[in-house]
């Protein structure tokens, strides 16, 4: 069942956000939302188009954080972008987070909420799962999981993966040059050592990172990669945040 949905910009606690909601039909208003973790295009416009089929086909609140602050890559070279990254400092990121994912359970009263996130913001999902034991999920596409921590990174994701008490659902290329095999490997371990919750992983040989990113698509595996992961996904999430 597709539903119809309002999107918007809004601001949380002076954090600019993306926000897409389900239009109420005079049934039961859902009790879920969700919680975007871009990759380095911010709120563009794809991501955009992530939370509106979020909304439109789970019924949960989708809500974005913007790591840039106002830039994207609707207006913003990816040069720049770059740069941005490379000052992106996990506490400060992390701290913004949570206060979205406070947004969502407190202010809007939503019982079930849950995180996707797309390469550095996949690196996010790992971190917050860790650390929020209350997530109804965490979902991640292609994350960025570094062998060796940058300068600014706080947290250890692989680490923090084992500490995820949610379902945890993970799609990553085989071809991922940012994230070699044995990264990905540890991360695998951790978060199948887990005894208290699911985990299902998808591997795409041929993909290549980021392969969400509809630029990446005009090679062929990695639009197949997408297609078959951003519906399963979508399940995942309905599935982990139904009453």
């Amino acid at each position: 069942m597709a539903h119809e949905v309002q999107g918007e910009f809004v601001e949380v606690e002076g954090l600019r956000a993306y926000m897409a909601r389900p239009v109420p039909d005079g049934g039961t208003a859902s009790n879920a939302g969700i919680l975007l973790l871009p990759m380095i295009t911010g709120i563009g416009s794809q991501v955009r188009e992530f939370a509106d089929m979020i909304a439109a086909r789970t019924g949960a609140v989708a809500l974005s954080w913007d790591p840039w602050h106002g830039r994207s890559s609707d207006d913003t070279d990816f040069d720049v972008l770059h740069a941005l990254l490379d000052e992106l400092k996990d506490t400060a990121a992390v701290a913004e987070q949570q206060t979205l994912l406070r947004h969502l359970r407190e202010d809007l009263g939503l019982a079930r909420v849950g995180v996707v996130g797309w390469c550095l913001g996949g690196r996010f999902a790992f971190i917050l799962g860790g650390l929020d034991r209350d997530l109804a999920n965490v979902v991640a596409f292609h994350p960025t999981v570094p062998g060796e921590p940058a300068p600014t990174h706080t947290y250890d994701s692989v680490q923090l993966a084992a500490e995820v008490e949610a379902p945890a659902f993970v799609a990553y290329p085989g071809k991922d040059s940012i994230v070699p095999r044995e990264n990905f490997l540890r991360l695998q371990e951790s978060l199948q050592g887990r005894e208290h919750a699911p985990t299902i992983i998808h591997l795409y040989p041929q993909a290549k990172h980021g392969f969400s990113d509809r630029r990446r698509h005009k090679e062929e595996v990695n639009a197949t990669a997408f297609g078959l992961s951003w519906p399963q996904a979508l399940a995942f999430i309905s599935a982990t945040t139904a009453p």
